[in-house]
């Protein structure tokens, strides 16, 4: 910017004055003005045109631009990323099945390979303390060995599904009779639970449903409403309830999952138990689905479920794990959600017996998924091998499954997992 002139004194030109006005009358009779026909010195000295020295054109520093923050967790992802060969990266894909009345199986599998997690399915009654002293080996043989550490899940909700009720876990009621406290209750008893499953070394909860469950028909409701799994009849209800859920068990230091996305409040049939599940009604701009996006956005980073239904008004053409339109398009596009995506199990489930294992985890993964969870840990090997074959066939899968790898590395830096 030009600076304003200067005025000059108010009693006559001084001696140093008239010196300048004699110089400048004398150059100017020489003929070295400037383009503008004003008088340059600094062009004559120099002999290139510029104008230093020139009082309307002093010389400016280019501002140091300040380096942006380093996220250490994002830091951490890439750095673990770089450290695992193509196997090791297809296998953090991987929430493999381990018996919840014999965690120690989970030793010889996770040593035959560093699968992302394991999850204790079934019913224990062991002591928190117990299962703790269990994978809390897990956890140092992954020290150790300079490995992310795995997560371990377990289905720890309420009422009939409920992994562990021996010593040291809270007794929890089924979801819908804790949606009749308030949300502060409903706080409270999730971080009572992430306590107790810290304890036995849990570390993510595949938890809290998230299905609207309508009024009036829970009844007819095969995989939630018949037996209590939701919060509420509202999206309003169950998205307050839910997220006091996420918010609880995030005090305890648990990773939530809210399940299952776009919704099972109105099927008929359970997914697990049934082929070709279908939703008649839900659409995209449903609020029951839209409540999920509200909660994947809470501080504590929750993971997301997709369910094995399919959804004529979204994708009618595949169940919504397999789905992109449901997957990328609608879960991660629309509604926002760049964290984890797992999916409802795929390894026993009716709902994918006829897609060939190793389609399972591709499929997944080329919809937009981070973790596939298959309960049989005898389809985890065929699962991998997929996933590899795929990934050297197709650079553009390829770079999805390494997206989903550091997608699964950011949240275990976030959750303390990265040595």
């Amino acid at each position: 910017m030009a600076r304003a002139p200067r005025s000059l004194p108010g009693r006559g030109v001084t001696a140093r004055t008239a010196a300048v006005v004699a110089s400048l009358a004398l150059l100017l009779a020489a003929g070295c003005t400037g383009p503008s026909g004003a008088a340059s010195a600094g062009s004559a000295a120099a002999g290139s045109g510029s104008e230093r020295g020139s009082a309307s054109t002093a010389p400016t520093t280019a501002p140091t631009p300040t380096p942006s923050p380093v996220d250490p967790a994002v830091a951490a992802a890439d750095a673990a990323l770089a450290r695992l060969d193509a196997r090791q990266r297809a296998e953090q894909l991987l929430v493999v099945g381990v018996p919840a009345t014999d965690p120690a199986g989970g030793d010889a599998l996770l040593a035959s390979a560093p699968y992302g997690g394991v999850f204790l399915r079934g019913r224990s009654k062991a002591a928190a303390t117990d299962v703790g002293a269990v994978t809390t080996a897990w956890a140092q043989a992954a020290r150790d060995a300079g490995r992310p550490l795995p997560w371990v899940s377990a289905d720890q909700e309420g009422g009939a599904v409920q992994t562990f009720s021996g010593d040291g876990f809270v007794d929890l009621p089924t979801a819908r009779t804790q949606g009749r406290g308030t949300p502060e209750e409903v706080r409270g008893t999730a971080r009572g639970t992430g306590e107790s499953l810290r304890t036995a070394g849990v570390n993510l909860d595949l938890s809290p449903v998230a299905d609207v469950v309508p009024e009036g028909t829970a009844r007819g409701n095969a995989p939630v409403g018949r037996y209590g799994r939701e919060y509420g009849t509202t999206a309003d209800a169950v998205t307050e309830d839910a997220g006091a859920v996420v918010a609880g068990l995030g005090e305890a230091g648990v990773t939530a999952t809210v399940k299952h996305f776009p919704g099972l409040g109105r099927v008929t049939r359970n997914t697990d138990t049934s082929a070709d599940v279908r939703d008649t009604a839900t659409t995209a701009d449903d609020p029951d689905v839209a409540l999920f996006g509200q909660l994947a956005a809470l501080p504590e980073r929750p993971f997301v479920m997709v369910s094995s239904a399919t959804y004529e008004q979204i994708d009618p053409g595949s169940i919504a794990a397999f789905s992109p339109v449901v997957v990328q398009q609608l879960l991660r596009g629309r509604l926002g959600f760049d964290g984890v995506v797992i999916s409802d199990d795929v390894g026993e489930a009716t709902a994918v017996a006829d897609v060939p294992v190793g389609e399972r985890a591709t499929r997944f993964v080329a919809a937009g998924g981070t973790l596939v969870l298959t309960i049989d840990p005898d389809l985890a090997p065929a699962m991998v091998d997929a996933l590899l074959e795929r990934a050297a066939a197709d650079p553009a899968f390829a770079a999805q499954l390494d997206a989903a790898v550091r997608t699964a590395l950011l949240a275990k830096a976030r959750a303390g997992l990265l040595p």
